[in-house]
C-alpha cells in the first residue's frame, strides 16, 4: 500500500526505520506545528528581553522589570505536582495541554492590552500579574506534555519531533532578532504588536492541538505526584541531579551580557540572534541524537557548556569581552550546549517512566528545579559580591560535574 505524504514526511522527519501509521504520522506532524507555533510565541514575549523592555518604555518601577523572571520560570515549573494529579483524572490528557496553550494566549492578549491602557506601576503590576497566570498555564503544558508525547509518538521518534519544532520555531525568533538589531522593532507598538502575535500562536496551536488522536488512559492510572517516586527510582534521582546541575547553561547567559557591559537594545538584538540561531542549527541535530542515546547528550552539553563559560572569561581577562561581535559568539557555542540540555532532559525523562509515571517523574523532576531556580534567583543577587567571572566559572563545574554524573545514568534507549 502506497504511503500518504504525511506518512513519508513523518517517515522523513523522523528517520524511523519502518514506515509509521497514518494515525502516528498525523499525530507527529501536529507535535511539530504546535510546539513551532508556541515555542515562537516564547521567543516573541521573552521576559529576559522584550517584557523587560516593555515595562521600561511604560515607565514601571525597576522592581517590577527584576520580578519577571522568577514569575515565569519558578510559576512555570512549582504547581506541577498538583496539576499532574489533576492531569491523571483525565482519560484525554490532550484536553490539558490545550486549555493551558490557550490561557498562555489569552494571558499574552492581556499582556498587551495592558501596554496600550495603562502605565507607571499600575502597567508593571498587571503586566506581571497576567504573567503569573501565563506561568500557570505553561505549568499544565509542561506536566502533560510528556505524557502526552509517550502516548503518541513511538519511542526513537521523540527527540526528532521535539527537535525539529526547536529548530523550525528559531526562524520566527530569528527574524525578530534581525528585527531589533536594525531599530525596526525599537518601538513600543512594535514590542505590543509581537505579544498579540504570541497570543493568536498560543490559541492556534491550541486549537491544532486539540486535533491531536489520543487512547484514553485509564481514569486515574498512574504513579502518584509525590517525592516518594524518588525513594523507588535511583535513576531518576541520578537524572534530577544531572539535571539540576545543568541549570547553569541556562542562568549563565546574563553573566555574559554583564562582561560584555552596557549596550543598546540593538546589542541584546544581537545576543537574541546568538541564541536563536543556535536553536536553529542544532535542536533537530540534538533531537535525533537524543533518540540513539540521550545519556550521552546530557554529557555532550555539559562538557561544551563548562568549556564555553571558562572561554568566556578567559575573552574577558585578555580585553575582549566588549568587542562587539564576542559575547555574542561566546553565547551561540553557549547556546548550542543549553539546546542540547533541553532536548536530552525531555527524551531521557519520557523514556525512562512507563506510560503511567511519565506524569509523575515530570512533575517531581520540575518541582525540583523550580525550587533551585527560585533560590538561583534569589541568591543571584549575590553574584556582584564574588563577580561575574567567579560565577561563571562556578557554573562551569557545575556543568562539568554534571556530564561526569550523567556517566553513570543507565541507557533508556537500549530496547529500542
Amino acid at each position: 500500500m502506497q504511503n500518504t505524504p504525511t506518512q513519508t514526511a513523518f517517515e522523513a522527519i523522523s528517520g524511523a526505520d519502518e514506515t509509521p501509521g497514518k494515525t502516528q504520522a498525523r499525530n507527529g506532524l501536529r507535535h511539530i506545528a504546535s510546539l513551532s507555533m508556541t515555542k515562537i510565541a516564547d521567543g516573541l514575549i521573552d521576559p529576559k528581553l522584550v517584557l523587560a523592555w516593555l515595562l521600561t518604555s511604560l515607565g514601571a518601577p525597576a522592581v517590577y522589570a527584576g520580578a519577571l523572571v522568577p514569575i515565569r520560570e519558578a510559576g512555570a515549573l512549582l504547581p506541577q505536582m498538583p496539576l499532574a494529579s489533576v492531569l491523571q483524572k483525565l482519560r484525554q490528557r490532550k484536553w490539558m495541554w490545550t486549555l493551558g496553550s490557550a490561557g498562555q494566549g489569552i494571558s499574552a492578549a492581556l499582556i498587551a492590552l495592558a501596554a496600550v491602557t495603562l502605565e507607571g506601576a499600575a502597567a508593571g503590576l498587571a503586566i506581571c500579574a497576567a504573567l503569573a497566570v501565563l506561568a500557570l498555564c505553561r505549568a499544565a503544558c509542561s506536566v502533560s506534555y510528556k505524557d502526552i508525547l509517550g502516548k503518541t509518538v513511538e519511542k526513537a521518534q521523540r527527540g526528532s519531533v521535539t527537535g525539529l519544532a526547536g529548530s523550525a520555531s528559531s526562524v520566527g525568533v530569528l527574524i525578530f532578532a534581525v528585527l531589533l538589531i536594525t531599530g525596526l522593532a525599537q518601538s513600543r507598538e512594535v514590542i505590543v504588536a509581537a505579544i498579540g502575535l504570541a497570543a493568536c500562536l498560543w490559541i492556534a496551536a491550541a486549537l491544532l492541538f486539540s486535533t491531536m488522536k489520543e487512547e484514553d488512559s485509564e481514569e486515574g492510572a498512574g504513579t502518584a505526584a509525590n517525592f516518594s517516586v524518588l525513594k523507588e527510582n535511583p535513576a531518576l534521582q541520578r537524572f534530577i541531579v544531572v539535571r539540576g546541575l545543568l541549570v547553569s547553561t541556562a542562568l549563565a547567559p546574563p553573566y555574559l551580557v554583564i562582561l560584555a557591559g552596557e549596550g543598546s537594545l540593538s546589542q541584546l538584538g544581537a545576543l537574541v540572534l546568538a541564541s536563536a540561531a543556535a536553536s536553529f542549527l542544532s535542536s533537530y541535530v540534538w533531537g535525533r541524537l537524543s533518540d540513539r542515546s540521550s545519556r550521552q547528550v546530557l554529557m555532550l552539553p555539559g562538557v561544551a557548556g563548562a568549556a564555553t563559560m571558562a572561554a568566556a572569561v578567559g575573552v574577558w581577562a585578555i580585553g575582549m569581552a566588549t568587542v562587539y561581535w564576542v559575547m555574542p559568539v561566546v553565547l551561540f557555542a553557549l547556546m548550542i550546549a543549553y539546546h542540547g540540555v533541553r532536548q536530552a532532559r525531555s527524551t531521557y525523562l519520557v523514556d525512562l517512566a512507563d506510560e503511567n509515571q511519565r506524569a509523575a517523574y515530570a512533575a517531581v523532576s520540575n518541582t525540583v528545579i523550580g525550587t533551585l531556580l527560585l533560590v538561583a534567583g534569589v541568591i543571584g543577587g549575590g553574584a556582584a559580591l564574588i563577580g561575574a567571572q567567579a560565577t561563571l566559572m562556578v557554573f562551569a563545574a557545575m556543568a562539568l560535574a554534571a556530564a561526569v554524573i550523567a556517566y553513570g545514568l543507565p541507557e533508556v534507549e537500549d530496547d529500542v
